[in-house]
């Protein structure tokens, strides 16, 4: 654990453990194209230090060579998290009006993701005609259908792959009869953990940002506020509020939502749960709150806003639900909770989230440990990104945390 309080001595010391590229695992040579523990993902952390002046394109530059040292995959597999789609990220967030460095490669991968963009929604569309339940690889943000909307609605905002993937969401948030139950659109038919579970016959529906019905609504609500919209897309805005309207359970701490419902739950129309989990961006009500409020903001819901400002306020001046979260990780740990929470006081209509803020900062510092841990979600890289911004108080100029879709 770190012994300093200032961010920005604690980012200087993850750059300097993470001055150079690991080799994968000789059985797992995919891992240098994978954001999540990879090289894609540690490289935007540089890219942004480059961006900035605070680092340099040579080290970038390492670090984004070492993430295409092996052929990249292009396989309909792939998300944005793996393979096409992450570089085409990772480049993304690389390229600058004031100079022509990989802007080339980009275009090659945007007409990659674009083509995988089209086969993924047949292959959606398909599943839907079936009757067959959805699954997390289908639309959840690491290797589904919202990641890949994610990256479009930055590279091809108004193209016919981005329209696709949107219409498929919309359609995605109508019931489905399942027997004598009428399902969410997005009720998947495996368990957490993508197996098949006692725990989980039947399947179930998830609430979380990564693998849940909030990830299809950030990326729906996101894209309705820049003015990219289909038929459908306010009414399937609304339906997935509704369903979280639902869901909310009010305790001694505040709202807070469970991670999934199954059959018996929905059946009784209420859950097992009897508190919180672990706050988070992945599964926590930092995430859940965060879709929310983009929700009522690109409906121009003024009520419903405050609402989820309310809700994640509460959360995250709770010290119970705090303590919970030991590790300083991008996706279930504080650096999480403080990306998402700064994003949403940028766009808060009330002080409290922005009031909570060094606070978070703080507990974030002391959980940082600055170490050759590579990776974007528990690695140091995605620690050190959002310590950046806690240091500055300002966005990422790469905007990197598109990938969690809370922008």
């Amino acid at each position: 654990m770190t012994t300093t309080t200032d961010p920005t001595a604690v980012v200087d010391a993850i750059a300097r453990s993470l001055a150079a590229p690991h080799q994968p695992p000789e059985d797992q040579p995919w891992q240098t194209q994978s954001m999540a523990v990879g090289a894609a993902g540690t490289a935007l952390f540089h890219i942004e230090r480059a961006r900035t002046g605070r680092g340099t394109w040579r080290q970038a530059h390492t670090w984004i060579t070492a993430a295409v040292s092996t052929d990249v995959i292009a396989a309909d597999t792939t998300g944005l998290y793996l393979g096409v789609p992450a570089i085409g990220f990772m480049l993304l967030c690389a390229v600058t009006d004031d100079s022509t460095r990989y802007h080339q490669t980009l275009n090659a991968m945007d007409r990659h993701v674009a083509d995988l963009a089209h086969r993924r929604v047949d292959s959606a569309d398909n599943r839907l005609r079936s009757g067959r339940h959805s699954t997390f690889h289908e639309y959840d943000v690491f290797y589904g259908l919202t990641g890949i909307g994610s990256y479009l609605l930055r590279s091809a905002p108004s193209g016919t792959a981005m329209e696709r993937i949107l219409t498929y969401l919309v359609a995605l948030t109508r019931p489905v009869r399942d027997a004598d139950h009428e399902l969410p659109g997005w009720w998947v038919g495996h368990a957490p953990d993508l197996t098949t579970s006692d725990d989980f016959p039947g399947g179930h529906a998830n609430l979380g940002a990564a693998h849940g019905i909030t990830g299809p609504l950030m990326l729906l609500s996101l894209a309705h506020r820049q003015g990219v919209t289909v038929d459908g897309q306010a009414e399937a805005i609304a339906t997935i509020v509704g369903w979280l309207d639902e869901w909310r359970q009010d305790g001694p701490s505040g709202p807070w939502w469970p991670e999934h419902i199954t059959i018996a739950e929905l059946r009784a129309g209420r859950t097992r749960r009897t508190g919180p989990a672990r706050p988070s961006w992945c599964y926590g009500t930092p995430g859940i709150a965060r879709a929310g409020q983009l929700s009522s903001i690109a409906l121009g819901d003024a009520r419903l806003q405050h609402q989820f400002e309310h809700d994640m306020a509460r959360c995250l001046t709770d010290p119970a639900q705090l303590n919970r979260l030991t590790d300083g990780g991008l996706c279930h740990g504080w650096a999480g909770v403080y990306q998402t929470a700064w994003r949403a006081a940028r766009d808060a209509a009330t002080p409290a989230l922005r009031d909570a803020l060094p606070g978070l900062a703080a507990a974030l510092t002391l959980h940082a440990h600055p170490g050759p841990d590579p990776g974007l979600l528990q690695g140091n890289a995605g620690t050190a990104l959002a310590l950046t911004t806690a240091a500055h108080d300002a966005a990422p100029t790469s905007g990197w945390d598109a990938c969690l879709l809370i922008d």
